[in-house]
C-alpha cells in the first residue's frame, strides 16, 4: 500500500514538472505585465521613470466621464464593441456547421484541400488581409473595374472608405479569415462521436440529414456550449489589429472599438494613464463575465468552466 502511494506521488510529481515552464510563461506573459496598472494611479508621461510622477489616485479613472464629449465617444465605441462581438456571438453556430458539413464530403482529396484553403487565412496578418482588401475592393480595383466594365455602375463604389454597413463588412473579414480554424475544434468533436451509433441509424433507415440533426450535432453541442461561454467572457476583447488596419477617417466612428480606442489614447494622444485606466475596467468587466458565464454553465449544463 504504502508503494501504490508513493509511485502515485512520484506521478503526481512528474506531471506538475511537466507543467512547470507553462505556467512560468503565463507568470512573465500574462501576471507580470499587471504591474503596468499602476501607470493608471500616477500622471505618467514619458521618457520620465514613475518615481519623478505625480501620483493622482484615481483622477484618470474618473476623467473618463468627467464631461460629455467624453462620455458620447465612450458610448459609441462600447457600441462598436457591443455591436462586433454581439455578431460574432450570434453567428457563433457558422464553424460548427461547416464542420458538419465538410465531414460530410466523401472525397477525402477534396475535403483535405478545403479544409486547407479555409484554414489557411488564420496564419495571414491582418496587414496582409487589408492588402488583398484593398487590392479587390479599392475604388479603382478588381471589383469596382468589374462592375464599371459590366455597366453595373457608372463610377466607383466605395468598400473600404464607406461606413455603411461596417461591422457586417468586418464581420465577413473576420469570419473568411477565422472560420477555416475555429472549425478544427468541431472536426475533433465529430472524430470522438461512436460510429456504432451512425451505423445503427442507418441501418433503421435514418437519411443523412437525419443523422447530422439527430446524433452529430447533439455530439458537437457540448463543445459549442463551451466555446460560446468562452466568448462571453471576452465579449470586450475584440482585438484591434483588424480594425487598426480597416480604419480610415471615413469610417473611424463605426470602427473604433475599445481596444483600438485604448491603442489611440496612448499612442495617438499620449493618454498612457487614462488608455490604462480603461484597460483595468475592461479587465473587471472580463473577469465579472468570466465568473456569470461560469455560475450559468452550473445553472444550465451543470459543470463548471473554472
Amino acid at each position: 500500500m504504502q508503494l501504490v502511494k508513493t509511485e502515485k506521488q512520484k506521478n503526481a510529481v512528474k506531471d506538475f514538472l511537466m507543467i512547470v515552464p507553462f505556467l512560468i510563461l503565463i507568470l512573465i506573459f500574462s501576471y507580470y505585465p499587471l504591474y503596468g496598472w499602476v501607470y493608471a494611479f500616477f500622471d505618467y508621461k514619458p521618457p520620465f521613470p514613475l518615481s519623478w510622477e505625480k501620483f493622482v489616485g484615481f483622477k484618470w479613472f474618473i476623467s473618463m466621464v468627467e464631461n460629455p464629449v467624453k462620455v458620447k465617444r465612450l458610448v459609441q465605441v462600447l457600441t462598436n464593441t457591443f455591436a462586433m462581438s454581439g455578431l460574432s456571438l450570434f453567428f457563433s453556430w457558422f464553424p460548427m456547421i461547416f464542420a458538419v458539413f465538410l465531414n460530410e464530403i466523401k472525397s477525402v482529396r477534396f475535403k483535405k484541400f478545403v479544409q486547407t484553403v479555409t484554414t489557411l487565412p488564420n496564419f495571414i496578418s491582418w496587414v496582409l488581409v487589408y492588402s488583398i482588401a484593398f487590392s479587390v475592393f479599392n475604388s479603382t480595383g478588381a471589383a469596382n473595374s468589374i462592375l464599371m466594365r459590366l455597366g453595373i455602375t457608372n463610377e466607383p463604389i466605395l468598400f473600404l472608405q464607406s461606413s455603411e454597413h461596417i461591422w457586417f463588412k468586418q464581420w465577413l473579414w473576420l469570419t473568411w479569415k477565422n472560420a477555416g480554424w475555429a472549425a478544427i475544434m468541431y472536426i475533433a468533436a465529430i472524430t470522438g462521436i461512436d460510429e456504432e451509433l451512425m451505423e445503427a441509424a442507418k441501418i433503421d433507415g435514418a437519411s443523412r440529414m437525419q443523422c447530422i440533426w439527430h446524433i452529430t450535432i447533439p455530439s458537437i453541442l457540448p463543445t459549442y456550449f463551451v466555446l460560446v461561454m468562452m466568448s462571453l467572457a471576452n465579449f470586450l476583447s475584440n482585438g484591434m489589429e483588424q480594425y487598426f488596419v480597416f480604419a480610415n477617417s471615413f469610417n473611424k466612428t463605426k470602427i473604433e472599438v475599445l481596444d483600438l480606442y485604448v491603442y489611440n489614447l496612448a499612442m495617438g494622444s499620449g493618454g498612457y494613464s487614462l488608455s490604462t485606466a480603461i484597460s483595468i475596467l475592461k479587465s473587471f468587466v472580463s473577469i465579472m463575465l468570466l465568473w456569470a458565464t461560469n455560475w450559468a454553465s452550473k445553472k444550465i449544463r451543470g459543470e463548471s468552466l473554472i
